[in-house]
């Protein structure tokens, strides 16, 4: 799989996300501070990361800063993103599961070693729900990206 990694710090966290990602087989693309002359601010560099997945280029991406609130609100205003900010296993399980994520993101500060490893296995394990309530719900979600979904 291709996926698009972000982080506005060099941090040693950021460095370890990539190289689980590619010890995983995957294709990994970096924005910001992982990637030497990009912007490493933490909008311009999600974004990049996200458009990544809005585009087509990257089934999927990781956007980090320091709480990951910033990168997970950056992430989710471009379209056709759903970003969750995932602070332990069961939160990235569920974010794959139910809501069919396809970023996750991350705190700089609270993602430790093996953290990390817990939440990146919980997010690639997880398959995203046939349940039709639950993909009744991503379907609207879609909609709000379109301006199309209607109050309850």
């Amino acid at each position: 799989m291709r996926i698009s990694v972000s982080s506005d710090m060099d941090e040693p966290v950021a460095r370890s996300l990539v190289a689980r990602l590619r010890e995983r087989g995957h294709d990994v693309v970096t924005h910001g501070a992982l990637h030497p002359g990009a912007d490493p601010q933490w909008a311009p560099c999600t974004e990049a990361a996200a458009r990544d997945v809005a585009d087509g280029r990257c089934e999927q991406a990781v956007v980090c800063c320091w709480t990951g609130t910033g990168a997970s609100i950056a992430a989710n205003k471009v379209p056709g993103v759903r970003a969750a900010l995932c602070t332990d296993a069961y939160t990235a399980d569920g974010a794959r599961r139910w809501n069919d994520a396809n970023v996750l993101a991350l705190s700089l500060r609270l993602t430790s070693e093996p953290l990390l490893k817990e939440i990146l296995d919980a997010w690639f394990a997880a398959t995203p729900s046939e349940d039709a309530e639950d993909r009744g719900n991503v379907a609207h979600v879609e909609r709000l990206d379109l301006g199309r979904a209607t109050p309850s």
